[in-house]
């Protein structure tokens, strides 16, 4: 899409920025938390013999967070897999249309996910669904990541798109 500059990702404004830098902050600190998380339970198993049984259930919800919204932050970053011996074949107006109808392709698909994991997350708040497991956390907790990843997946892809279009313009 674009290149990266020594600052940083490209970007189409202010709010992408802070977008991109609670998104970070957050992924950070879930990452910070599984780690010392499964260092505990390693200890504990391995030390001591004694396991904190809720340990597997946080750590999948933590995994879920940080592929969502890692994914994002990758996206932004251009760090994500691109298919650049096709693209790199193609003149510069051609690569930047055909970049263009995939961000809008991927961001009619978040859409379309984020909405239907939005319905799926009401639905387990409406019934009072809990997780069978020792937790037993209530589902919509864990699912309310999956229509917020998709929202902020759908955000960056907005932002490339935008940066397609400023960057057209600039050359």
């Amino acid at each position: 899409m674009q290149t990266q500059s020594r600052t940083g990702p490209a970007s189409a404004g202010p709010i992408f920025d802070v977008a991109a830098w609670i998104t970070g902050a957050a992924t950070g600190l879930v990452l910070v938390a599984l780690v010392s998380l499964v260092c505990l339970e390693a200890l504990l198993r391995g030390g001591f013999n004694y396991s904190l049984g809720f340990a597997e259930e946080l750590t999948g919800y933590g995994v879920v967070f940080m592929t969502f919204f890692g994914a994002a932050l990758a996206l932004r970053s251009h760090a994500m897999f691109q298919v650049h011996f096709l693209l790199d074949t193609w003149p510069e107006g051609t690569r930047r249309w055909l970049i263009r109808i995939f961000a809008l392709i991927a961001l009619v698909i978040c859409v379309i996910l984020a909405w239907k994991t939005k319905d799926l997350t009401l639905s387990s708040f409406s019934r009072g669904k809990f997780a069978p497991t020792v937790l037993r956390t209530p589902l919509w907790i864990p699912q309310i990541m999956l229509p917020a990843g998709f929202s902020v997946l759908a955000f960056f892809l907005v932002e490339q798109l935008l940066l397609t279009f400023r960057k057209f313009e600039e050359t």
